[in-house]
């Protein structure tokens, strides 16, 4: 497959290179000294699942010179996904697969409106990694993972060949039953640790622990699983008590 990741970060750096890394045709969309460093030395993932480097790399600061996909994962930040669609059309064909890795739930539907629903693939990832160095990918714990499918629950033949595209790379992939639950479960579980702990300045044990900060939490669970069951989105009765075993 023809894999385009736009955006080289913690998320699509580690999980391009682990596709460029088992044979896979991937084209990296990156800029400034992190471009600069993958072009002269090439890829290089540090990793609790082990090292690799990815040499000679294809990456540039230009989509028309990248050209068309068969699937392009974003890896840009949730706020950044708008504007970089626009950026992104030169990769996108009538048949280009677009998969959004953000945290987050509105990244899907944000896409389909620039590329049409049709080429929109629904997905997130587990991953803790950032860029460590230019040129460096740093991947500290989580095993690392993505989750897909079509934005109406169909298991497509072409979500089948991504799926198996992650495998074949070592990626833990996985096939949603219900995609927007498995997006809004990540959003119940980054949202209420990312809020409490910058306003708590504690440790995720600490607040999971204390009684104070763990109701505050569960409060800030049950407000994300309201939201998402207000949209028709049938969170099951679990999800809560599921973010904090």
């Amino acid at each position: 497959m023809h894999i385009g990741v736009f955006g080289v970060g913690g998320v699509g750096g580690y999980f391009g290179g682990r596709l460029a890394q088992a044979g896979e045709q991937v084209v990296f969309i990156a800029r400034g000294q992190h471009l600069a460093a993958m072009q002269r030395d090439g890829l290089r993932i540090e990793s609790i699942k082990g090292d690799a480097l990815v040499q000679p790399v294809q990456a540039t600061d230009d989509p028309h010179a990248a050209g068309v996909v068969d699937v392009l994962l974003v890896g840009v930040k949730a706020w950044q996904v708008s504007e970089a669609a626009a950026q992104m059309r030169p990769m996108v064909g009538p048949e280009t697969m677009v998969v959004p890795l953000q945290n987050g739930v509105e990244a899907a539907e944000q896409l389909a409106a620039v590329f049409g629903r049709e080429r929109v693939i629904g997905g997130l990832c587990r991953i803790f990694s950032h860029v460590a160095a230019p040129g460096v990918i740093r991947h500290l714990s989580a095993e690392p993972t993505i989750i897909i499918n079509e934005l109406d629950n169909t298991t497509t033949a072409r979500v089948e060949q991504i799926h198996t595209a992650l495998v074949r790379a070592g990626i833990d992939a996985q096939i949603a039953p219900d995609i927007h639950v498995a997006l809004w479960s990540k959003f119940a579980f980054v949202c209420p640790t990312g809020t409490l702990g910058a306003v708590t300045r504690l440790s995720m044990g600490i607040v999971r622990t204390q009684p104070e900060t763990r109701q505050m939490l569960e409060q800030a669970v049950q407000e994300v699983l309201t939201v998402a069951r207000a949209r028709g989105v049938p969170m099951p009765a679990e999800a809560s008590s599921a973010q904090w075993r």
